[in-house]
């Protein structure tokens, strides 16, 4: 059955492909002038806010849409073997594509009435939103999507984010227009920790021959043991090969045939780990969604990190108060960010796997595992599974193969690995942030459609140009 807003049936008929070609960015939302010489523009309108209706779209296309397809990968080796084939963190789908599902991506929504984190449930918890709402988004009603939004709204504070209208906050470019009354934001921001040590696991659960050695590749060869010594020195003379970093967990690991020295994984990588890459999905999926709705969208230079986490109302300085781990000092400073406060959560809110939110990093490991594996993880509700399955054996068969914890090994490695880290650096992870801001924001906008009429050919905006027909004008 069709929506019985105007609206919404008009967004669930616009076509894909008409959204891709007339998407642009419109950057002037209603009640904003311009200050810009001979073709500057004033304004005789006020701000006018988005419904709740129009956020609940936005905020709702963010979020999880089902059952996901999770086993369509290999479930063997080149040999025959039994491979670990449990990567994926999360069972259920989201609106945008995410690596091992991690689903890492946060949203703050700032507005005329405060600044919100959107923050998505995960499995059951997740199931038992769904099951309250029709399965198609074009079944819901006005009161589903506002319900639906509503649930994962949780307000941080009663102001907008805001600072100073200078540099370093914000460009010069986007000083008159971005974050003004009227306008909604909404601010990615991405955990790194989960999905950090799920790879690291991940790599150290490969078939014999292909798990990598962990080296440090920011801090030289250390000789600790007996055993580091008598590497190190046959490096020296030629007897092995030249040992030129760190190896975590010493020369000991790189024995035997657990772990590959051929190619060792260097803890660097993590910066190419980011999973900021669903970030842009879930941008540019919004910004489609915009151009549906008739509204205005403008993707954008954020307030700079680390400035989004000042708060100090004294100054003008309305961020988001974020808990910072504080670096090590260092007589040789290693790269950036290492020698930066690393922001790791908002205590009760929003919160990664380090100290102080676990005891020790080999808590954070734990969790990780038992998010996955535990009764109520990812990989340990039978129910979950059997509803994305025309019979229930199949999805069965997938969990005795999928639900294998890590090896003992496994796990010992990965807590020595991320022990490492934290104790080197006094912050996890090094080489990345715990929470990660891509450095962008998405503005959304009822349009100053006068400002376009004056100056833009009707074909630029002629869908924002419909906008209160198809809404409604506050």
């Amino acid at each position: 059955m069709p929506p019985s807003h105007k609206g919404l049936r008009e967004l669930f008929s616009y076509p894909l492909m008409s959204a891709i070609v007339d998407r642009r960015t419109r950057r002037v939302a209603r009640g904003t002038s311009i200050a810009s010489g001979p073709i500057s523009y004033t304004s005789p309108n006020t701000p006018s806010p988005l419904s709740p209706l129009e956020e609940a779209v936005l905020i709702v296309s963010t979020g999880l849409t089902g059952q996901s397809t999770m086993h369509d990968v290999p479930g063997t080796n080149n040999d025959g073997s039994q491979r670990f084939s449990a990567p994926l963190i999360n069972v259920l789908a989201r609106s945008a594509s995410s690596i091992d599902n991690a689903h890492a991506v946060s949203f703050f929504l700032i507005n005329d009435e405060g600044t919100w984190l959107i923050k998505h449930p995960r499995n059951q918890e997740a199931l038992a939103l769904l099951a309250q709402l029709p399965p198609r988004w074009e079944d819901w009603s006005e009161t589903d999507w506002i319900t639906a939004a509503r649930s994962l709204k949780h307000k941080l504070y009663d102001e907008r984010l805001d600072f100073p209208r200078r540099w370093p906050y914000y460009f010069i470019w986007n000083r008159q227009l971005s974050n003004r009354p009227g306008t909604t934001i909404l601010l990615p921001i991405v955990d790194l920790t989960r999905q950090f040590i799920n790879v690291v696991i991940s790599l150290l659960s490969e078939e014999d021959g292909q798990r990598p050695l962990f080296i440090d590749d920011w801090q030289r060869f250390r000789p600790r043991t007996l055993l580091d010594w008598g590497a190190w020195f046959g490096s020296l003379v030629g007897l092995v090969p030249d040992i030129t970093y760190q190896i975590i967990g010493g020369a000991a690991r790189a024995r035997g045939n657990w772990l590959s020295t051929e190619y060792p994984a260097p803890i660097g990588f993590a910066g190419t780990l980011r999973t900021d890459y669903e970030t842009f999905f879930q941008l540019q999926n919004l910004m489609l969604i915009a151009q549906g709705m008739g509204l205005g969208g403008w993707l954008h230079a954020a307030v700079g990190s680390p400035y989004v986490f000042e708060r100090d109302p004294a100054k003008g300085k309305f961020g988001i108060e974020f808990r910072m781990q504080k670096p090590k000092k260092w007589r040789r400073w290693p790269p950036l960010p290492t020698t930066l406060d690393n922001p790791i959560g908002i205590d009760g809110v929003l919160e990664s796997l380090t100290p102080p939110y676990v005891k020790s990093m080999n808590e954070a490991v734990d969790r990780v595992i038992e998010e996955k594996y535990g009764p109520e993880g990812t990989y340990g509700d039978h129910e979950i599974f059997g509803k994305a399955y025309r019979q229930r054996e199949f999805g069965d068969a997938f969990l005795r193969m999928a639900n294998r914890r890590p090896t003992p090994q496994v796990v010992e490695y990965t807590k020595e690995i991320c022990n490492y880290i934290y104790d080197t650096y006094g912050r996890f992870p090094a080489h990345v942030n715990a929470f990660h801001l891509p450095g962008v924001w998405l503005q959304f906008s009822h349009l100053e459609t006068e400002f376009y009429d004056k100056y833009f050919h009707a074909d630029l905006y002629r869908r924002q140009a419909a906008h209160d027909e198809m809404w409604g004008k506050d």
